[in-house]
């Protein structure tokens, strides 16, 4: 009989890309940088993958013991990706803190943008198998008047395209935002921005869209529904897929835990962790960046009987104190020092919040019904993709998850089966003259 493996739960899901540090990625305008250039941006971008994963493993850590009990869904990427923008325009202590916070002390400032400016130009791409985009798009108040090398780093490192805004008409900007997001993800992100505060000048969205299949396909006519274990005596109905095949996977002995490797084409695998009952928070405490290249060894190909739950998230935490907690404040006050944005002005971002995703590991897209909370035993679900290796810039994702309309998007394409994850993000950058003690941060949908 084949071992089984009952994926019901999961601490984490990896999407890795193994070409990802291989100097082949050329488009045109890529190649227009010389060789050393490109050298020097992919090593860069190889010290910042194992740096943003260290932070990612310390901001779980904070987040499990500040919301104990509680849903979490992490992707250091997005938070990192926003926060490194904000670099271009903070000075002195300011930028101190951040680089201190997010774990990029140790690199030049030159370095980390050229590192991100590598990793993003990877994470485009798109082919018959796999679709992955992302973008970030500044929404400027014409009246804020940005410094000029501001705004050309973050086009040449960020490929952050600058709109000029009127946040002087709320309602309007809103629908302007709304309707460019959506342009931009063809209709997959609709709705971002639920409401934007009055004194907001500029505004950072970053959107994340990425779609793939299976390179062995699960069966939709063998998805079906059975108990998800909510806690040790509470299950609901949510559909699982099955599949029974060949897979790479391995049991951790130090920390209680079953790996599984599943690829996608085009070299992007998803990693399941299956802690063993009661065993999560052993596991939680000891994640660190050479775990990976440990699990790595105990892997070994095998047939294996997989069980998948459909993922559906949704809910809303605000990062501000979890970041707060780690050392990053300045940024937050009045005293914060961004003037590479804008000299004139006193500036503070003043909420980081990620509202929503929606997630499907596709065989077969279900009914509204219930979705998955935690795994069995009180055990948390989680979602960790770090840069450099993945889909998705998404933030932690802490309210309990509820029913809700499938999203249209993800279904599967006619003829195969795919995994979609689309994220928006939202970032407000306050004006402090005005006062406000809260405005719409960064938001995931």
């Amino acid at each position: 009989m084949n071992p089984t493996l009952g994926l019901a739960i999961f601490l984490a899901v990896l999407l890795t890309v193994k070409g990802f540090l291989k100097p082949s990625f050329s488009p045109t305008s890529y190649e227009a940088l010389g060789q050393a250039q490109r050298q020097k941006e992919r090593m860069a971008a190889k010290k910042l993958t194992k740096q943003n994963m260290d932070f990612g493993f310390r901001l779980l850590k904070k987040l499990v013991s500040n919301n104990p009990g509680r849903n979490i869904l992490l992707s250091p990427l997005s938070i990192s990706t926003a926060f490194s923008m904000l670099c271009l325009g903070a000075r002195d202590s300011t930028l101190d803190e951040i680089k201190k916070g997010f774990n990029f002390r140790n690199m030049p400032e030159k370095d980390l943008h050229e590192g991100f400016h590598y990793i993003i130009r990877k994470l485009n791409q798109e082919t018959q198998d796999i679709k992955m985009s992302i973008g970030n798009t500044l929404f400027i108040d014409q009246k804020l008047q940005p410094q000029s090398k501001f705004l050309e780093d973050a086009e040449n490192f960020y490929s952050a395209e600058t709109i000029p805004t009127n946040f002087q008409n709320l309602e309007n900007t809103q629908k302007q935002i709304n309707d460019f997001i959506s342009h931009k993800t063809h209709g997959k992100i609709n709705n971002l921005i639920k409401n934007i505060d009055p004194g907001t000048v500029m505004l950072l969205t970053n959107y994340i869209f990425f779609r793939g299949k299976w390179r062995h396909e699960f069966d939709p006519n063998r998805t079906k529904e059975e108990d998800f274990f909510l806690k040790k005596n509470s299950s609901v109905k949510v559909p699982m897929m099955f599949q029974s095949g060949m897979y790479q996977v391995g049991y951790d002995d130090k920390l209680s835990c079953t790996i599984l490797k599943i690829p996608y084409w085009k070299n992007i695998t998803a990693i399941f962790i299956l802690p063993d009952e009661g065993k999560l928070k052993d596991l939680e405490e000891d994640l660190q960046v050479d775990i990976f290249s440990r699990w790595k060894t105990l892997l070994s190909r095998r047939v294996v009987d997989v069980s998948v739950p459909r993922l559906y998230i949704t809910g809303t935490f605000d990062l501000k104190k979890t970041l707060s907690y780690m050392g990053v404040t300045k940024i937050f006050e009045e005293h914060g020092d961004l003037t590479k944005i804008s000299p004139s002005r006193s500036l503070k971002v003043s909420k980081v919040s990620p509202p929503g995703l929606d997630s499907t590991p596709a065989a077969q897209r279900p009914s509204p019904g219930p979705r998955q909370t935690r795994g069995h035993s009180g055990c948390q679900s989680g979602l960790y993709p770090p840069v450099g290796a993945s889909m998705n810039p998404a933030l932690p994702l802490t309210n309990p998850v509820i029913p809700g309309k499938p999203h249209k998007a993800c279904q599967p394409h006619a003829s195969s089966l795919s995994n979609c994850y689309y994220f928006g993000n939202q970032f407000n950058v306050a004006n402090v003259d005005q006062g406000l003690e809260q405005l719409p941060g960064l938001e995931l949908v």
